[in-house]
């Protein structure tokens, strides 16, 4: 199910090279600046790399965050901030608005932005286990809990990080909030997708699935209506995906939900739901024809072509005809004109993210390794400051071929 999930692209960045001549005075201050340059560009290195794992992905981001952390906070952990925070520009990429980098000459901007690609690389990740032909039930589960784990660095850097950015985000910006919202709940939403097929897989009773598909079907609706305000020209595409995604599992919850009103003899409401669940697969079908022709950020995803997809048009045919064949043998019932409410609540499987901190100051950082950052050293034309000819490169990033389809991503 590689193309399964709709993905926007990684961040892209321009080189950092930590050299501060004059400034740094010993030499624990140069080893400082080396290992933040290395553990930087490695770490960027393994965003593309196919090989990664998580563990691998968290030792990296780890080694670098915990280095950059002396140029943020004070080493007596007071709420004083390092005198080295604006001593570097980093320049980023957003992942809607193309290659026209946002610059700030803030650490805590390199922080924000790097955490949010590393975000961005578990949902990859998850993205990529999750196209795997025959997938194990860990591999399954590693899907799950690496879109919980994205979703609580997204959640991390809206409400601990982002607030103390000196120059607040650009509207339609990766760190705006309406965007890591969006990216936040889609993280949630996907997640329960995994939960949905694992309880279809061993056959939970009808009413569980039917709740957590209205449920998933929330969070869907609510990620697209974040970014209902956003420019058209770069959300259009992204918000295709996430309506589309919204009828099939609203589908999903009628479909479901008129099973358990036949296993109630309400077979007349049974008809009248499985009838709307009809009507969103088809909206569902003709959304992700629409999203397939919506030019925009991110490769396109084909939902429509997964044999998970065209299971539930399957499904909602066979038990529409079973109920209707139920109604005029036995049950002779009125079919409503309206369908019914869906007022379903799930007691099990809704995902939470998990929760996330950034690591602790690394121990290389000692008041006599700050002490050789000399300040009043920096030259008068501070080589720091933002250049507007330094162009940004895209991220060139793998092109995942779709491996052939099992319909479901848990086995």
């Amino acid at each position: 199910m590689t193309h399964w999930f709709h993905r926007n692209p990684l961040k892209a960045t321009a080189p950092v090279s930590f050299n501060y001549y004059g400034v740094v005075t010993g030499p624990s201050a140069s080893k400082i600046c080396n290992d933040l340059r290395s553990s930087r560009a490695r770490l960027l290195e393994l965003f593309t790399d196919l090989s990664c794992n998580p563990e691998m992905m968290k030792n990296a981001a780890d080694s670098y965050f915990s280095l950059l952390q002396g140029f943020i906070n004070s080493l007596d952990e007071s709420t004083q901030e390092s005198k080295l925070r604006y001593i570097q520009n980093f320049k980023w990429t957003d992942t809607l608005q193309g290659q026209v980098p946002s610059a700030q000459q803030d650490a805590v901007f390199e922080l924000i932005s790097m955490g949010f690609n590393v975000a961005l690389w578990y949902t990859k990740y998850a993205s990529r286990l999750a196209g795997k032909e025959n997938i194990t039930e860990d591999e399954a589960k590693e899907v799950h809990r690496s879109l919980k784990i994205a979703a609580g660095i997204f959640k991390h850097l809206k409400e601990s990080h982002i607030p103390k950015l000196i120059t607040p985000a650009e509207k339609g910006r990766d760190l705006e909030s309406r965007l890591i919202e969006a990216y936040v709940i889609q993280c949630q939403a996907e997640a329960q997708e995994v939960t949905i097929a694992r309880a279809i897989e061993l056959k939970h009773a009808p009413g569980l699935i039917a709740a957590l598909a209205y449920e998933t079907a929330n969070f869907y609706q609510k990620a697209d209506h974040t970014l209902s305000s956003l420019e058209p020209a770069y959300s259009t595409k992204w918000r295709k995906y996430l309506h589309l995604k919204m009828c099939f599992y609203t589908a999903y919850a009628y479909c479901y939900h008129g099973e358990t009103l036949l296993a109630s003899d309400k077979c007349g409401e049974a008809i009248r739901s499985l009838q709307e669940a009809e009507k969103l697969y088809a909206k569902a079908e003709a959304l992700c024809k629409e999203y397939g022709e919506t030019k925009g950020p991110g490769p396109t995803v084909k939902p429509s072509g997964h044999l998970f997809f065209r299971k539930l048009g399957n499904l909602v045919k066979n038990t529409l005809e079973k109920c209707q064949r139920e109604n005029g043998f036995i049950y002779f019932q009125k079919i409503p004109t309206e369908a019914p409410q869906l007022e379903l609540k799930a007691n099990y499987g809704l995902v939470e993210p998990i929760p996330f901190e950034f690591p602790p100051t690394s121990v290389q950082w000692t008041p006599e390794t700050l002490a050789a950052f000399d300040l009043t050293k920096r030259p008068k034309d501070d080589s720091t400051k933002p250049k507007p000819e330094e162009e940004v490169k895209p991220v060139k990033e793998p092109d995942i071929k779709p491996q052939k389809d099992t319909g479901c991503y848990i086995s």
